[in-house]
């Protein structure tokens, strides 16, 4: 049985109806002439179950399917639907995302008691609402190259950067170990589907392996250029809420959840090389090598401080580095992307989680010409407004409409 059969299975067995069986079909909301019935509204909260999705799913369903039918409303007054060859191809890519092909997929999902035509429904409605949005204020919608000026901070002034509000997760998974690699990699499937804030910060407290998990996985503001430019466009074209595809980085998994982005005023510069120190401690992550590492944090406020740490140790115990960023490799790149300079990050391990590497930023040195993203940056600027035209469609409608809770 794979991870999305046994999330199917564990879904099932805890889902609450939220009617009592003789009235799923009856109305639970009129919205306008349209009826939601309580058979849709267990339908999705289960649904929800199925994904993780912390809170009142009753109230969250119901409230969903709400939207749902002002979105079918405006949609059959622009006389806009999908082809049946598109929304195939949406439920399709939806199938793909659990690592399923789309038959496998929805026999699943039926068998955990969760309609053909309830996804089905989902799906399209979702997919013609973006096309809807997009056909209907794209034009609307003109990023100039001076907006994503400001938004990289090359304009004159002060500049504008864009900051990033993330949440993260970094599974185990050493290469040597391929059942930790399997496990990690079912768990990262898994993660890489939820869409709240509250499922994600679970997962952290249970899977990560990072220090930010105490917290949730959550950091806070940070300019996406600490970020290796390999990974900012990934970051940047998720929504708001959405987890990314799980990245394969040495000995782990990583995932993002997007919290936040953010234009702030100050200069955005773009670092062309990125330097920074690795000290090799024995022990890895035991109470012991943790406990030397703290005592190095205190006595070190720079990586020139690390050299008199290491002097009686072997020559290869300490590295210092600089790099590109794009050169910088992707665990390591994901740990300094959080820290200044003359700070620690001891999330790392080596040989097998023997050696705890004790890794510190010296500095980064920034360029003030070079190429940038700006395809990256247009997207995620067009996807901001667009989300917030859409927002306030949805608000318009509910404001006008006749919404009945029976």
């Amino acid at each position: 049985m794979n991870w999305f059969a046994r999330l199917l299975t564990i879904g099932l067995l805890a889902l609450p109806l939220s009617a009592p069986a003789q009235g799923l079909f009856s109305p639970a909301v009129t919205v306008n002439d349209k009826v939601v019935t309580n058979y849709e509204i267990n339908q999705r909260v289960l649904m929800l179950q199925l994904f993780r999705t912390p809170g009142d799913l009753t109230e969250l369903a119901r409230e969903q399917l709400i939207d749902d039918r002002l979105k079918a409303q405006e949609l059959e007054r622009a006389g806009l639907r999908l082809t049946e060859e598109a929304l195939e191809s949406e439920m399709t890519a939806f199938a793909q995302r659990a690592n399923l092909g789309l038959d496998e997929f929805v026999a699943q999902l039926e068998s955990a008691g969760v309609a053909e035509a309830t996804f089905r429904d989902f799906v399209a409605t979702g997919a013609a609402w973006r096309e809807y949005i997009r056909s209907r204020f794209g034009a609307r919608v003109e990023i100039t190259e001076a907006d994503i000026d400001r938004a990289l901070g090359q304009s004159a002034g002060n500049g504008i950067q864009i900051q990033v509000l993330l949440s993260e997760i970094i599974i185990p998974a050493p290469p040597e170990r391929p059942e930790m690699v399997q496990r990690a990699n079912e768990a990262a499937n898994t993660i890489s589907q939820m869409t709240t804030t509250g499922a994600f910060s679970a997962a952290a407290r249970e899977y990560s392996a990072l220090p930010s998990r105490e917290n949730g996985g959550r950091l806070g503001w940070l300019p996406i250029t600490n970020y290796p430019p390999q990974l900012r466009g990934m970051i940047l074209s998720l929504d708001q809420n959405a987890v990314s595809a799980p990245l394969q980085i040495p000995n782990g998994v990583a995932l993002f959840q997007m919290r936040g982005v953010r234009e702030v005023t100050g200069p955005a510069p773009e670092f062309g090389a990125i330097e920074y120190a690795a000290l090799y401690l024995p022990g890895g992550r035991t109470e012991a090598g943790l406990a030397a590492a703290a005592r190095i944090r205190d006595a070190s406020d720079t990586c020139d401080d690390l050299y008199g740490v290491a002097k009686d140790m072997p020559a290869e115990a300490l590295e210092r580095i600089t790099l590109p960023p794009s050169e910088v490799p992707s665990d390591v790149a994901i740990e300094l992307a959080r820290l200044d300079p003359g700070e620690v990050s001891t999330a790392l391990t080596s040989a097998d989680g023997q050696t705890l590497v004790f890794l510190m930023l010296c500095g980064r040195t920034p360029v003030l010409e070079g190429e940038v993203d700006r395809g990256a940056i247009r997207n995620q600027l067009r996807g901001q407004r667009l989300t917030g035209l859409a927002d306030a469609l949805i608000a318009d409608l509910r404001a006008s409409a006749t919404i009945v809770t029976q």
